[in-house]
């Protein structure tokens, strides 16, 4: 219900303001927090990434938080790290849907280390995982993001961190003991209770595979799980182990292979995912790291890292939890049902410092879309309405804030568009020209006769963004198509005020030959025919009789009772095209 009190846009003080820059009260605290923990030592900002498949824009949200938090403190001055680990070490759960080159022959790998997984076929990438770390490390690169990547392959493999797996192997009973807290505390589904639908399910399993098996075996508690050496795969179960020798006995039920092995020079497996990432927070000393909303539950992987943590001598890190990003249009992301918009497809379509905008005036816990429908274009005039004020100086403090921080980073200013011309009006060009550079150029040299484009690169890469939504997002009957002869037929049916409208229309566009003064002339005619003044303010009246001839040009142009703006269309048409299709 709308109240008088709900319908009046309230402005936010500048102490509001302040209040919602959540990237300077994170550093603040990050900053505080780190100088306690390890003073004079760089601070720790980490992230963590599974390789499982396209890395989609929800994912995103992992990465830009702690980013915008560390580059806040580097820009302070303070050293810092941000850290991404690709859990490119994980099992393979799954075969995503909606994979060029991926078939269900894929099925046959589940169970293997992402980077035991062949890449998707015609892929240059060695691996399943690093095929999808490559996307989104260009993708990264492209944002400004500025990183430490570790595999976890690598770090598992060559042995960094035997001292900490034989650590929880030795106080595999305090594990357990935390564990089986939450493992009592669970009570079986109500039959009430709502399914996950497949959404839920992809999202509930983290990056780090939270919803895998925490250790316990018929033949004990163990932390750790190996990679069988027959098949490689994690089916294995532990049924052994000696502390003193280190020597862990194993079978696998995919294969039925078994062996004893030294797990002190042993390094086919990786602990279970709950003990993993405290392992990591602990040898890392990692301060800030955000999770999803997913690990806000009881018995979750960061509820019961925050105790675990402690048995590898560390703390839990600072940790917001951050909400889900959704797709206009679309619902919930989710890597497994296929085509989830990527970083790269966002990329495609809007500039980078627009993308990291999105990010940064959200707080975490604020969800929020990315636009890939016609919203792009409302998107696109708010930014820019955006820069307009921070270039005079009227923006809040906070949204000058987020400005900063997408526009620019502490290495320095992100690329951008010389002249940003409005995305609509390089979206409606690109259009009815179909990409045509010399037409494009044409009727952008127009738009603005005293300071005229002289050259394409003068609007990109704005312009190519924007052809790229046109090309891959507009559908083709939304798609506008100049009509190649007059409409003879409306012609001849037009009644006094409609072949006058039309007339007063084109004795005006040798004068008014610009956006602004099409802009004028378009809505001015209804006016004129009124008996008012070109700059009349408009009646309810005269907007009927502005959207009753506007419908006429649209179908006379285009055959369609709307299109790109009007303005921007008889720019594209050009003035002699226009003449012929409205009967001059």
């Amino acid at each position: 219900m709308v109240t008088a009190r709900t319908a009046r846009k309230e402005v936010p003080t500048v102490a509001q303001s302040i209040e919602a820059d959540w990237v300077s009260r994170f550093a603040d605290e990050v900053i505080a927090e780190a100088e306690r923990r390890a003073p004079g030592k760089p601070v720790v900002c980490a992230s963590g990434l599974s390789p499982s498949g396209p890395i989609h824009l929800g994912n995103l949200r992992e990465v830009m938080t702690p980013h915008l938090v560390a580059d806040e403190i580097r820009r302070r001055g303070h050293a810092v790290r941000h850290l991404i680990s690709w859990d490119d070490y994980d099992r393979f759960r799954k075969v995503p849907a909606g994979v060029p080159g991926v078939d269900e022959s894929w099925a046959e790998h589940i169970g293997r280390p992402l980077t035991a997984v062949p890449a998707p076929a015609g892929s240059p990438h060695p691996n399943w995982a690093e095929h999808f770390k490559a996307a989104m490390a260009d993708a990264l690169a492209e944002l400004g993001v500025e990183y430490d990547g570790i595999s976890q392959t690598e770090q598992y493999t060559s042995g960094v961190y035997r001292d900490q797996v034989l650590h929880a192997m030795k106080h595999r009973g305090d594990i357990d003991a935390i564990l089986a807290q939450y493992r009592t505390k669970k009570a079986p589904p109500k039959k009430s209770q709502k399914p996950l639908d497949e959404a839920e399910l992809e999202a509930a399993e983290g990056s780090g595979a939270a919803a895998e098996d925490d250790g316990a075996t018929t033949a004990g508690y163990f932390p750790y799980k190996p990679y069988c050496g027959d098949c490689g795969k994690d089916l294995t179960t532990v049924t052994a182990y000696d502390d003193e020798t280190t020597e862990l006995t194993y079978t696998c039920s995919a294969c039925g292979f078994g062996e004893t092995v030294r797990l002190s020079d042993f390094h086919r497996g990786k602990l279970v995912w709950k003990v993993d990432w405290p392992m990591r927070w602990a040898y890392e000393g990692v301060v800030f790291e955000p999770s999803g909303v997913d690990h806000s539950s009881p018995g979750s992987s960061f509820q019961v890292g925050g105790q675990i943590v402690g048995i590898f001598g560390g703390e839990q890190p600072i940790g917001p939890m951050y909400a889900f990003v959704g797709i206009s249009g679309m619902a919930k992301m989710s890597s497994s049902r296929g085509g989830v918009p990527t970083p790269a497809d966002a990329l495609q379509i809007m500039e980078a410092p627009l993308l990291r905008w999105l990010y940064a005036r959200r707080r975490p816990n604020q969800s929020f879309k990315i636009a890939f429908d016609q919203e792009i274009q409302r998107l696109y005039d708010e930014w820019d309405k955006l820069e307009a004020k921070v270039a005079d100086g009227t923006a809040l403090p906070a949204d000058a804030a987020a400005h900063s921080r997408a526009a620019r980073t502490a290495a320095g200013d992100l690329p951008r568009t010389p002249r940003p011309l409005p995305y609509r009006t390089l979206a409606s060009v690109v259009d009815v020209t179909a990409g045509a550079e010399d037409q494009t150029l044409r009727i952008l040299s127009e738009l603005d006769p005293a300071n005229p484009i002289a050259s394409l690169d003068e609007v990109r890469p704005r312009l190519d963004r924007a052809e790229s939504w046109i090309s891959t997002h507009v559908p083709a009957d939304q798609r506008t198509l100049v009509r190649e002869e007059p409409d003879k037929e409306l012609l001849g049916s037009l009644d006094a005020q409609g072949r006058e409208s039309l007339r007063l229309l084109l004795d005006g566009l040798d004068t008014h030959w610009s956006l602004d003064g099409l802009t004028t002339l378009v809505y001015g005619v209804p006016k004129v025919q009124a008996g008012l003044e070109p700059d009349a303010k408009p009646t309810p009246e005269l907007k009927v009789a502005q959207r009753t001839f506007f419908a006429l040009l649209y179908r006379l142009l285009v055959s369609r009772d709307t299109g790109p703006r009007l303005p921007t269309l008889l720019l594209a048409v050009g003035a002699d095209r226009v003449r012929r299709l409205l009967g001059a």
